[in-house]
């Protein structure tokens, strides 16, 4: 199959890798020659590190690099089945590139976004054949991580989906299918992790410091006590604050400044300051400093903020399930593949009780009166029907 992707930055390169391992003839656009340049020279690094570990060989390697070829022209993409899009997050300029694509390209062609913000129907809008084209999200790094969100706008023909849902699967990738709204899965469940991290260090919910200190006990008990691979501090300071706070501001502004996504004021100072995490040795903690900040291991307490955390993080992907965003089971597995969650978040609310959920959710409701933990409708109902989710 001729795949094009168009972008060599980290996850255009990425994608290109994915697509040449499963045996597919890849072109990949950048009109920065240099750009190309630096792609093919890191592909080279990454294909030596999967030598050196033993999981490709020389044979291997240069059988996946022949697959690749490195344009900068777009027409040179006009044999292209599939073209995959990963450049920067701009509507007008995604659009510009997929006028200019689709002149050169059969009514056959099958043309994606990799886009994690922006509205599918809105990019789509600009073709002359809009049926032809989706949303394919992968998350970074693209040949590691095996989630790939599927999103059909509403022009997409349904063969366009089927198609594009068997390619990726055959790549060996987890996929879902999710619908065309703010976040999609996994970026629209996943904020209450950083969002109400950020808001018990904010007020000093069950005597957390406002320092280094409560900020690694929040850690603690999300990794500790919750089993997440990374707290909600560290995980910010490695995707970056700046990308993390914009994610939050648009999914927020994109439902309509609904209080559940509201970003915190926080965060927006760190940025401010420059403060963006591990990339700029500065974030929420100092990775230029060798000193270990030693969290508060009270039990008790970490155990309050866990649970205040999951319970958002629960209520979340139940109103995804109950506006459609997506299956139970696809939700599920798009928090455990896309971000690693220790569990699905639905079966988890099966194993803590539907009962326990909503209790929790009413009690943060009647201390605050703020519809930012107002309990989804579904679980309500569930509680009444004394029925759990179907994962």
């Amino acid at each position: 199959m001729n795949i094009a992707v168009i972008g060599s930055g980290t996850m255009g390169s990425g994608i290109a890798q994915v697509a040449s391992q499963a045996g597919n003839r890849v072109k990949v656009f950048d009109k920065d020659p240099d750009a190309l340049q630096k792609a093919e020279g890191s592909l080279d690094k990454v294909l030596d590190r999967l030598i050196e570990k033993g999981r490709i060989d020389e044979e291997r390697k240069n059988e996946i690099q022949s697959n690749i070829t490195y344009v900068d022209q777009l027409a040179d993409l006009a044999d292209a089945e599939f073209t995959i899009e990963a450049i920067v997050e701009d509507l007008e300029i995604k659009q510009k590139v997929f006028q200019e694509l689709e002149s050169y390209q059969s009514k056959d062609a099958v043309i994606a976004s990799n886009t994690s913000s922006l509205s599918i129907a809105s990019i789509a809008s600009c073709l002359d054949e809009p049926q032809r084209f989706l949303g394919v999200h992968f998350f970074n790094p693209a040949p590691l991580m095996p989630l790939v969100e599927v999103v059909p706008a509403v022009q997409t023909d349904k063969k366009v989906f089927d198609k594009t849902f068997t390619t990726l699967k055959n790549w060996g990738k987890s996929t879902v299918k999710a619908k065309d709204t703010p976040g999609f899965i996994v970026n629209r469940v996943a904020r209450p992790f950083y969002g109400e991290a950020l808001r018990i260090l904010e007020e000093s919910a069950f005597g957390i410091t406002q320092d280094q200190s409560g900020i690694a006990t929040i850690d603690w008990a999300m990794k500790e006590l919750g089993g997440f691979k990374m707290g909600p501090f560290h995980l910010m300071d490695f995707i970056g604050n700046d990308i993390n706070y914009t994610v939050s501001e648009t999914v927020f502004k994109a439902f309509y400044y609904d209080p559940r996504y509201k970003p915190s004021l926080t965060q927006k100072r760190y940025v401010e300051a420059g403060y963006l995490g591990k990339k700029s040795g500065k974030g929420f903690y100092d990775h230029n400093e060798q000193e270990d900040i030693k969290p508060d291991t009270d039990t008790s307490k970490g155990q309050k903020v866990f649970e205040r955390i999951l319970v958002m993080l629960i209520n979340e992907a139940a109103d995804a399930l109950h506006m459609n965003v997506a299956s139970a089971t696809d939700i599920d597995l798009a928090m455990t593949k896309g971000v690693r969650y220790p569990k699905g978040l639905l079966a988890w609310a099966n194993e803590k009780g539907i009962n326990w959920c909503v209790d929790k959710m009413d009690k943060l409701y009647d201390t605050y009166h703020e519809d930012r933990y107002r309990c989804s409708p579904i679980l309500r109902k569930m509680d009444k029907q004394n029925i759990t989710f179907d994962v």
